[in-house]
């Protein structure tokens, strides 16, 4: 007896122990398990900033919408529940009653539901009696232009975080915070009336505005796209900027993208060519070239320089486009209104390694810009150190150098700016401050850079961007025709980067365009001017710039 007394204190204490260990010191955390097991926790999304252009357009905005959710245990008829959303949302019933019959209190039906459709669905079900399908408030992002800057602007996740382009590069200022509801439920997953309820509102996000004008944009989308049907091109990109400030007004590479319509959106709908993709340039790089040689005083405008019809480049020989058999002398002015190539080559040796090598860094070839948008690349440009006996000839007149598009319409802004570099942005209020981008450095003198542009002035009156005029304006610009390397060595036969880069008004520049084609077999003069030429005179018009000439 006196046993199976003790044998009971024993069990009487262990009871104790683990009622008070229970208690004491699990109780918390069973509760908290308690509590989650009969708790929905659901997120109310943030409004997501609106983005607008410069004159106040709304290129992208969060407009409200509705999550749909069930509780498949409160839903009585499946099948009847399931017709109302297939007549309302499309497709067939039975896509929906894998959702309506499932063995939990939670489910989501649909995210980003327009709430006119919503309403019909609610009735729908309200006529009918049926119960157990649910709606919280989403927000969606629509893009009231379409895919007009659609590439640009980028695209948003389901769960409202910026994916691409600028909703990417901007996503901590764009998207807020989400907020939190939590209902307390009872047997079965259904809300109790009177249960615990919390809520912590969402914070809306912050708007922007960005440098692009939509007009613009839509010009030079509609451009390029022609341009690219016109001349069998590959893709063809553009963009516009203000080289006093680097603000881009339009910037456009195919194919297109709408951010709306993503589908099957393809990896080169995304790509921006003009900041992610390397070419050789051409002979836009002779503009620098030019500024180099004025700037260090290897020579001057009425230098002449005995030009041959070919020189010799490393192991290779290089002639001139037009074929030129006979040896000429040159000016500086004469090279650049032929375009040619024997003629830079002999600039850039006047300079010499050094000098040209120091000489495009300052203009910040080779170099990222800076531009406030994910994926821009520096390019392949050769240090002084590594160059070959072709390197220095080869890179004067654009061969042997690599770089986005983007760092030409930075360095010639440079010439148009007076010699002062800016860095090419977007961004220029978040919510109601005005966004300061610093100061650019020197690249070269203004004498250098009003002596460039004279003779950029020359190219377009009679050198080889006659068809990148415009009517009543004085434009300065240049061509370039670059080869594209081929997969077995050497370049491709008839197939190339046409280009032209320019602005206007020359002496005082407001507009800066850089047009491209790849992959044609035209010259630049026949194919990036003419569509240069559209896009300048629409955007000098959109900006309200007055005739010069």
């Amino acid at each position: 007896m006196g046993y199976l007394l003790l044998a009971m204190g024993v069990v009487g204490v262990a009871l104790v122990a683990r009622l008070v260990w229970l208690q004491v010191v699990d109780g918390p955390r069973i509760a908290e398990d308690a509590r989650t097991q009969r708790t929905n926790v659901m997120t109310l999304q943030a409004k997501r900033g609106t983005i607008y252009d410069r004159n106040g357009n709304v290129l992208a905005t969060s407009v409200e919408c509705r999550t749909l959710y069930a509780n498949p245990k409160e839903v009585t008829d499946p099948q009847a529940v399931a017709k109302v959303l297939a007549d309302n949302l499309g497709g067939t019933a039975q896509d929906y009653l894998s959702y309506l019959t499932q063995d939990t209190t939670f489910v989501y039906i649909r995210r980003k539901v327009d709430t006119s459709v919503a309403d019909k669905i609610r009735s729908a079900l309200a006529k009918a009696e049926l119960t157990g399908l649910y709606q919280l408030p989403d927000m969606k992002r629509v893009y009231p232009y379409g895919a007009v800057a659609g590439q640009v602007l980028g695209l948003v996740g389901t769960d409202g975080e910026g994916l691409t382009g600028l909703e990417l590069q901007y996503n901590d200022i764009l998207s807020g915070k989400n907020g939190e509801r939590v209902l307390e439920t009872g047997v079965g997953g259904t809300p109790i009336a009177g249960g615990a309820y919390m809520e912590e509102p969402a914070q809306d996000g912050t708007d922007i505005v960005i440098s692009l004008d939509i007009d613009i944009q839509e010009i030079a989308e509609k451009k390029v796209e022609e341009g690219v049907g016109t001349y069998s091109a590959e893709t063809g990109f553009a963009t516009v900027v203000d080289p006093k400030n680097g603000q881009i007004l339009a910037m456009c590479s195919t194919p297109f993208l709408d951010p709306e319509d993503t589908a099957e959106v393809t990896p080169e709908q995304l790509t921006v060519r003009s900041l992610t993709d390397s070419y050789e340039p051409g002979s836009v790089m002779k503009v620098l070239t030019l500024a180099v040689g004025l700037e260090n005083h290897s020579f001057n405008l009425d230098t002449s320089f005995t030009v041959p019809g070919k020189v010799q480049v490393g192991d290779d020989y290089v002639g001139d486009d037009d074929d030129r058999k006979e040896t000429m002398a040159m000016t500086p002015r004469e090279i650049m209104r032929r375009s040619s190539n024997v003629g830079a080559v002999l600039m850039g040796t006047a300079e010499g390694a050094q000098a040209f090598s120091e000489g495009i860094a300052r203009f910040g070839i080779g170099q990222t810009t800076g531009i406030d948008y994910p994926g821009e690349v520096a390019g392949l440009v050769t240090p002084l150190d590594s160059y070959t006996s072709a390197s220095l000839g080869a890179m004067s007149f654009g061969q042997g150098v690599a770089i986005p598009g983007i760092q030409m319409v930075r360095a010639v802004s440079a010439v148009a700016n007076k010699g002062v570099l800016t860095t090419p942005h977007f961004l220029i209020y978040k919510g109601t401050e005005e966004v300061q981008w610093p100061e650019g450095e020197r690249a070269c003198s203004e004498e250098t850079a009003d002596q460039v542009v004279d003779v950029m002035r020359t190219v377009v009156q009679e050198g080889t961007a006659t068809k990148a005029a415009v009517e009543g304006y004085d434009i300065a610009a240049k061509t370039g025709t670059g080869e594209q390397a081929s997969e077995e060595g050497g370049y491709k036969k008839d197939s190339y980067l046409a280009s032209l880069v320019g602005f206007a008004p020359a002496s005082d520049a407001d507009v800066l365009v850089y047009v491209a084609f790849n992959g044609v077999s035209q010259l630049a003069s026949d194919s990036a001017a003419p569509v240069f030429s559209a896009i300048m005179g629409e955007s000098l018009l959109d900006m309200g710039v007055d005739p010069t000439a």
